[in-house]
């Protein structure tokens, strides 16, 4: 069997791929593997993330808008982020000190255009062709993880809280694993239990509203509110803010997962519509939606949680650890739980949704199932991704 090769190499050396609802560039980790399913533990090697040009993340952006991009666009943006992802692939190797020659595994996301996981017919697309990426590179790759999921009646996502339990489990501390990408979503790991008693599930907007209005409101000059500075000279528009709170994703139990569908361009003008007929200004806006990505957090794991005071520490990964007013609100509605960087668990910030992807890859060439049925809402444990020979 093709994988015979790669399942003997100890430790494996792999490279994971990802590409978040900000569409902002692929993530590149390149990581060495020791094992498999509890036993695993990884070292990362290097990280790298390659941003998209500019004309084609507005054609992704475009894609991923409601009633946007044409099966024609979708097919050549299929390709052509699979080229993105082999150009991240091969720096990553050449940064970790060798080749992509040098790599055993590439476990790639993908890139998410639509994700509609509610209904009789749940489903999600993720771009970037793994056939592409394995003829391109001549390296075996695990990609499209999501569908397996939503097939077995989940959501397809979060699928990160297995990978959470994998490394940064703890046999005392209670643990929230919490990472701000465009879309928020949050990992509970109990002390000393098991993967069956793991919860997770998306809160809602982590960047994709404050960076949203802060493109529209600047014309489309700046990408991002940088370091929260805009929001830390506006103060909160309170009646904007519970407005805002009481959108129907908030409301809605576990498992639960959500994209720009919810939250994505429509959103972001109505917010910046509403704010305006209050008299909100611009910074008053960007203070408004880093209130509702901090206050949507905590109110969901609340809900989940009888004493926030057990929960130990909050881990925070992800672009939203550059956000110095969101990490602060944070700080502020969490207290008396302390939170921290990922760094702190000795991986940086930025890198953990590449490395999971890798992590993910190696659980699937090993035959091992990697959703959790209690996160996702699937039916069962299922093994992820499609798997092309390199």
């Amino acid at each position: 069997m093709f994988l015979d090769s790669i399942l003997k190499k100890e430790p494996l050396r792999a490279v994971g791929l990802s590409s978040g609802t900000s569409m902002d560039g692929m993530d590149a980790a390149a990581v060495e593997i020791r094992g498999s399913g509890p036993e695993t533990s990884v070292d990362l090697l290097a990280f790298e993330t390659l941003p998209y040009p500019a004309e084609l993340r507005a054609r992704l952006l475009e894609a991923a808008r409601l009633g946007g991009g044409s099966t024609e666009e979708l097919c050549r943006l299929n390709v052509e982020v699979a080229g993105v992802a082999v150009a991240a692939a091969r720096r990553v190797a050449e940064k970790a000190g060798g080749s992509i020659g040098g790599v055993d595994l590439i476990g790639s996301h993908g890139q998410t255009v639509c994700h509609l996981p509610d209904g009789d017919h749940g489903s999600t697309l993720q771009i970037g062709e793994g056939a592409v990426i394995a003829e391109e590179t001549g390296v075996t790759v695990v990609s499209n993880f999501r569908a397996r999921d939503l097939a077995a009646g989940g959501q397809g996502a979060p699928l990160v809280p297995y990978v959470d339990w994998l490394l940064f489990r703890s046999g005392e501390e209670n643990r929230v694993m919490l990472n701000l990408g465009g879309i928020a979503n949050v990992t509970l790991l109990p002390g000393g239990l098991g993967i069956g008693a793991v919860l997770g599930f998306d809160t809602g907007p982590g960047n994709m509203v404050i960076d949203g209005v802060a493109a529209l409101l600047s014309g489309g000059e700046v990408a991002c509110d940088r370091d929260g500075a805009g929001a830390a000279r506006g103060t909160v528009t309170a009646d904007l803010l519970s407005r805002l709170l009481r959108h129907s994703y908030f409301a809605k139990a576990a498992p639960k997962s959500a994209g720009r569908e919810s939250f994505g361009d429509h959103f972001v003008q109505e917010v910046v519509a509403a704010g305006r007929e209050l008299g909100a200004s611009d910074e008053d806006l960007l203070a408004t939606v880093t209130e509702l990505t901090a206050g949507s957090v905590v109110m969901a794991i609340a809900l989940c949680v009888t004493d926030m005071g057990d929960l130990g520490r909050m881990i925070v990964s992800g672009g939203g650890v550059h956000n110095r007013t969101l990490m602060d609100r944070l700080a502020v509605l969490m207290n008396p739980v302390p939170v921290v960087r990922l760094e702190e668990l000795g991986l940086p910030s930025d890198a953990k949704e590449a490395v999971a992807f890798a992590v993910l890859a190696n659980e699937t060439i090993h035959g091992i199932p990697s959703n959790v049925p209690a996160v996702t809402g699937a039916r069962r444990s299922v093994v992820l991704g499609d798997i092309a020979p390199g």
